[in-house]
């Protein structure tokens, strides 16, 4: 089955770069789609040089991978122009590679996820090169918000075309109120993913942190990929202490994180296909 909607990659010529094009070469070959690399540059001046810089590379790539990707170099921001491009293509998803949070580093966490937060696609997030062109295992933490219902739609597309298990993954949490939600999430979970024959488990996890003890899991059961939703409205004390899902975007373990932001036309599994 074709899919004419592409994968996107910002693109710096750094080896983070090549790190997400591995992996979206990988993805790509499975979804029957194509690969746009985004150069984004500062002056209008730079587009001339970038585009002969990048031709010569999508050639080499095109040797290195089997695979010839699409290149656009656009003036702009990154904080502004990833997302125009992703709207203006009607991406399937972003992967784009960081750096973990080490020393300043830590701000690149913070940059990437204020790209992130912007898009209507969801964003891979990488730090390695891929273990495998499978999605196998995807960890799935299961939290109190609303908003983790809109995984299980992108849950259940992995699952079409990779055959991934799906691990629910919860914390027992000591407020009712969030006890209550957390286990509502995980009935709803459980119907959606039945209906849908998607393969999956529920794991109990111990402690209090469930970022944290989810990357555990990911890194027990070698899971190809976790995935979350990012918090609405992240403020700018966020951005410089370390909101929970720049943790899970910059985890040490290096396991790619697909991150979804929660958008109100897919509350009742609508507006995906």
């Amino acid at each position: 089955m074709d899919n004419n909607r592409p994968i996107i990659i910002p693109w710096d010529f750094s080896e983070l770069s090549e790190y997400a094009l591995q992996h979206a070469e990988k993805l790509a070959k499975r979804l029957n789609c194509n690969i746009l690399l985004l150069h984004i540059v500062k002056k209008s001046s730079e587009i001339e040089n970038a585009t002969v810089k990048m031709t010569s590379a999508v050639r080499q790539y095109e040797k290195d991978y089997g695979i010839k990707p699409k290149f656009a170099v656009k003036e702009g921001s990154i904080f502004t122009d990833i997302n125009k491009l992703i709207e203006e293509e009607n991406a399937l998803f972003a992967i784009m590679g960081t750096h973990g949070i080490k020393g300043m580093q830590k701000f690149t966490g913070s940059w990437a996820l204020k790209v992130i937060v912007g898009s209507e696609a969801p964003f891979i997030v990488v730090q390695d090169s891929p273990k495998s062109g499978e999605l196998s295992n995807i960890v799935f933490p299961v939290d109190y918000k609303f908003s983790e219902k809109e995984k299980l739609v992108w849950a259940d597309f992995l699952f079409k075309y990779f055959k991934s298990k799906i691990h629910l993954c919860y914390i027992e949490y000591s407020d009712p109120l969030f006890k209550k939600k957390v286990n509502s999430n995980i009935i709803t979970a459980k119907r959606f993913l039945s209906d849908k024959g998607v393969s999956y488990n529920i794991i109990k996890l111990d402690g209090k942190n469930l970022y944290d003890e989810t990357v555990k899991y990911a890194e027990e059961i070698n899971a190809d990929l976790i995935m979350i939703t990012t918090t609405k409205n992240i403020s700018l004390h966020d951005y410089m202490l370390g909101a929970s899902e720049q943790k899970m975007i910059a985890n040490e373990k290096k396991i790619p994180i697909m991150t979804i932001n929660p958008r109100t036309d897919l509350t009742k599994f609508k507006g995906f296909n």
